[in-house]
């Protein structure tokens, strides 16, 4: 199976495609970058550079399932718009590609990388590195975080 993850933002986006077959031990990870758009953009020019990435990369790698973080609220109103917005495009393109959509909330993430429904970003960022055979110049807590969001699905859709 292959799975798509995708931290959402418009600013930053993790994108990370594994795949893991049934003799496989370990996911692998074939692809993952921080995508970044340019504050000096419009927002609807950044929300199309987002739906052309992720329409890219699907396209490319062909993947089975999108599985995305659900959003989770903040004090500052306007960048959850902005994000439900990217996340949106992201759901959007998936949907046309006819994938599976998975939703994982951040306990969930934790608890599929972790065990424990309250770790830290430091212990998720140790895990994913454990869990999945990982180019160690990965470093990019977008890309991780997305790596660890296709691991979540991994976990539950067995």
């Amino acid at each position: 199976m292959r799975i798509v993850g995708i931290d959402p933002g418009f600013e930053r986006l993790g994108i990370a495609i594994l795949e893991k077959n049934k003799d496989d031990k370990k996911e692998k990870v074939l692809f993952s970058e921080c995508f970044k758009t340019s504050a000096k953009l419009e927002f609807s020019e950044r929300l199309n550079l987002i739906g052309e990435e992720v329409r890219t990369i699907i396209k490319k790698y062909k993947p089975e399932v999108l599985s995305i973080e659900t959003l989770f609220l903040t004090t500052n109103h306007k960048t959850v718009m902005r994000v439900a917005e990217a996340r949106g495009v992201v759901i959007y393109e998936a949907s046309r590609a006819y994938l599976k959509i998975f939703e994982a909330s951040p306990p969930q993430i934790k608890i599929a990388t972790t065990g424990y429904g309250k770790a830290t970003k430091d212990q998720i960022i140790k895990m994913v590195k454990i869990l999945v055979d990982i180019d160690e110049s990965k470093k990019s807590d977008d890309e991780l975080d997305a790596i660890a969001i296709a691991i979540t699905a991994f976990a539950h859709l067995r």
